[in-house]
């Protein structure tokens, strides 16, 4: 494809897909170009660098969230729904997780998502360092929780020099860590428990756990705050 045909557009939808399924060790220029069946020197044309691309891609899928009305009456459920979105965000996309560990991330699609988080809390009477601390840690929730699929989906494209499978090197992990398990009683409780695959995995419905025990802190915090007439 030759440069003038190309666009920035058609440049990043295909490296958002490249980072889907290679992850983001697998993304360069060359196989962008292959992908395109276009030269390479094209694809710096239009993005200028992988570190360009990156941030481009990112903000691509920042626009897949939906956005709740600012204004809504009920920031919980607007803020939950905002959460709940957030997280199969990074669950479609793990490679998010690796780029804002590495990267300073920016872009018009993730200032409207934060700017919808403000407001929202905002709207529900936060002054204005407390939406900052309340928008920082639920973003910081949402996150953490989704560094465990991330690291899965890292290790099953990677493999391992002297393994013959992700499986078996997944057996092999699970092996040694129940053998460290076993010398502790709450954890050897748990391997009783569970079947091996199930060990290192959360329980069902922890996010949903603790996003709601971290909302009920923040609503506290407003109570407090406000007094015996703070939204609910």
């Amino acid at each position: 494809m030759a440069r003038d045909t190309l666009t920035q557009d058609q440049i990043v939808r295909t490296a958002v897909e490249l980072l889907d399924a290679e992850g983001l060790a697998g993304l360069n220029m060359r196989a962008l170009g292959t992908r395109l069946d276009s030269a390479t020197t094209a694809v710096y044309w239009h993005v200028k660098s992988k570190d360009n691309l990156v941030l481009l891609a990112t903000d691509q899928v920042w626009n897949e969230l939906t956005l709740p009305d600012p204004g809504a009456a009920d920031w919980r459920a607007a803020i939950t729904a905002m959460a709940t979105d957030l997280h199969a965000m990074f669950a479609r996309h793990p490679w998010l997780v690796q780029v804002l560990a590495a990267h300073l991330v920016y872009g018009e699609g993730k200032a409207r998502h934060d700017e919808c988080s403000l407001a929202l809390y905002e709207a529900a009477g936060f002054t204005a360092a407390q939406c900052d601390q309340a928008a920082g840690a639920v973003f910081t929730y949402v996150l953490g929780n989704a560094t465990g699929a991330a690291a899965t989906a890292s290790l099953t494209r990677r493999g391992s020099p002297g393994e013959s499978s992700t499986e078996e090197q997944f057996r092999h992990a699970m092996a040694e860590a129940r053998e460290i398990a076993v010398r502790y009683p709450r954890l050897r409780a748990r391997l009783e428990t569970r079947a091996a695959a199930d060990y290192a995995a959360a329980p069902e419905g922890t996010f949903e756990f603790g996003l709601r025990v971290l909302l009920d802190g923040l609503e506290q915090e407003l109570a407090a705050q406000t007094g015996p007439t703070a939204p609910r």
